[in-house]
């Protein structure tokens, strides 16, 4: 592609950080022109739960769309290559961007974009593949993560990387300070990383899925308390999963009770 044409993308997310990487990366990029955005609506239909899920960080975009001059659609029923087909042979964009999406991209559409299908993952790839890398990341007391830019392939995020961004997890953090480190750390990456695709001068690292890890999505109901735990896990577990999200909870004589917060501290047991 010559360096002055501009790129043509159609964007793919549902939730708040695709609309700031949107507004803040994807719109800075002088080489590339956002074609149309697909999204769903806050409650949407998928196949690890027998009824509808609801999107807790779910955001609009269609005041982007009228500023962009680009369609927005919202997507339901059944993700089957159809579905996506129907649009992108309108929009014929150059390349697909996901970015806070849940379903997998089938092949006929990835292919449908001749620069391919590319999105960032909130994890280390090829460490914490799969759902929820946030919370998971959290739970397991790490002390660092960070996000990917990847190309997606057949499998569950195990496509050529692009780039990294490492930040740390403190003891402080929760999952929304984790979420807006991701967040910005992403836009970055896309401020730097858009262009070059754009000229087809962007890295292109193939996965050691040798270091693979995989973790699987999680639902409301999985924030169940474990008493049996230790306090350093007990607390991990809780800052995975309090707000925006459902939350961790426990029962008290039959009464579900969300734990937002808590501390681990040492008591002295006198005997």
């Amino acid at each position: 592609m010559p360096e002055q044409q501009v790129m043509k993308a159609v964007l793919l997310s549902s939730t708040t950080f695709g609309r700031r990487c949107l507004e803040e990366g994807i719109l800075n990029a002088s080489n590339v022109r956002v074609t149309g955005i697909l999204t769903t609506p806050r409650e949407i239909e998928i196949s690890y739960s027998d009824k509808p899920v609801e999107i807790n960080t779910h955001a609009k975009f269609d005041d982007l769309a009228d500023r962009i001059g680009c369609d927005v659609v919202s997507m339901t029923g059944k993700m089957d290559s159809q579905n996506y087909l129907q649009y992108l042979h309108q929009w014929a964009p150059d390349l697909l961007l996901v970015l806070g999406w849940y379903y997998m991209i089938p092949r006929k559409v990835r292919e449908s974009a001749q620069a391919g299908c590319v999105g960032i993952h909130a994890s280390l790839l090829p460490k914490y593949r799969g759902g929820a890398p946030i919370p998971w990341a959290i739970i397991n007391g790490e002390t660092e993560t960070g996000v990917t830019f990847f190309h997606f392939g057949d499998g569950v995020d195990d496509g050529d990387i692009i780039a990294q961004k490492r930040f740390p997890i403190t003891s402080q953090d929760t999952v929304a300070t984790i979420y807006e480190k991701a967040t910005s750390s992403s836009i970055v990456i896309l401020r730097e990383y858009l262009p070059k695709l754009a000229t087809r001068t962007a890295p292109r690292i193939q996965q050691d899925h040798n270091q693979a890890t995989y973790f699987p999505q999680r639902s409301p109901e999985d924030g169940l308390i474990d008493w049996s735990w230790d306090a350093k896990r007990i607390r991990d577990f809780i800052r995975a999963q309090t707000r925006p999200y459902s939350g961790a909870f426990t029962y008290l004589e039959g009464k579900r009770i969300t734990i937002w917060d808590a501390d681990a501290v040492e008591i002295e047991i006198v005997q």
